[in-house]
């Protein structure tokens, strides 16, 4: 089985302060070459690999470096019987060998935010300055307040601040949305370096997220925007099209 360039699965260090470019022309053709995959062999992958895939899915960037999204893999037959009736009987959950459901931590702030903290000081990568900042900012961000219900005043506020200076969308007020940006980032990264294991992935948004939440125990504080199959494809037509680059570039103005 190929594993192409991921090579050794074992989990890899964090990367280096000034690892070396990736080439434009071999990351242009990796980009181009995904597909979302329709039929899966039912070949296992080899152990560790998806722990590796996950291990640089998880470098994405998120906001504050809060890290919310968390990683589900789902290989037992039994249960992946059960979460295809949850994405709406589509027969890739059953085919590939591998379905990895990636959701976000609403309540991110109050899990990760200290560690996260602890983890940037002892890395260097945290100055006193930027780390008063944090300590000021994401709890404003985030907080909801005395039985959640701090995020109406923010909701409310925020239209008439913005007459005056800009705000950007607080968390606190749109958590679902928030949280769901991070995880695409990390889906994005994770459907990139199963293609670069020689691996294939069909990303998943048709499914009851409830249903899906209660198969696999996911708290109801976790948004589950994408449901991804991993494995090796079955031949098929990998021919697929884009708009003309002119229908989507805007200079200046839209």
């Amino acid at each position: 089985m190929n594993t192409g360039a991921i090579g050794d699965p074992a989990l890899a260090p964090a990367p280096e302060d000034d690892p070396p470019p990736v080439a434009f022309e071999a990351f242009d053709r990796l980009v181009r070459g995904r597909r979302a995959t329709r039929h899966f062999r039912p070949d296992p992958l080899p152990p560790g690999l998806i722990e590796r895939l996950i291990d640089t899915a998880r470098w994405a960037p998120s906001g504050y470096n809060l890290q919310p999204t968390h990683f589900t893999i789902v290989t037992d037959p039994a249960q992946r019987k059960r979460l295809r009736a949850a994405c709406m009987n589509q027969a890739q959950v059953e085919e590939a060998p591998v379905v990895i459901v990636l959701s976000g931590d609403g309540h991110v702030a109050a899990a990760h935010f200290h560690d996260m903290i602890r983890l940037e000081r002892d890395a260097g990568a945290c100055t006193p300055e930027y780390e008063r900042l944090l300590r000021r900012v994401v709890p404003l961000a985030f907080g909801r307040g005395p039985l959640g219900l701090g995020w109406l005043w923010k909701a409310t506020l925020i239209p008439i601040a913005r007459l005056v200076r800009p705000v950007p969308d607080i968390p606190a007020v749109r958590r679902r949305f928030w949280a769901t940006k991070q995880v695409m980032l990390c889906a994005m990264n994770l459907m990139l370096a199963a293609e670069s294991a020689g691996l294939s992935t069909l990303p998943m948004e048709g499914f009851d997220e409830g249903r899906v939440r209660k198969v696999l125990g996911i708290p109801r504080s976790h948004v589950v925007p994408v449901v991804i199959a991993v494995g090796y494809a079955r031949p098929q037509d990998r021919r697929k099209s884009r708009l003309p680059l002119k229908r989507i570039i805007h200079r200046d103005r839209f």
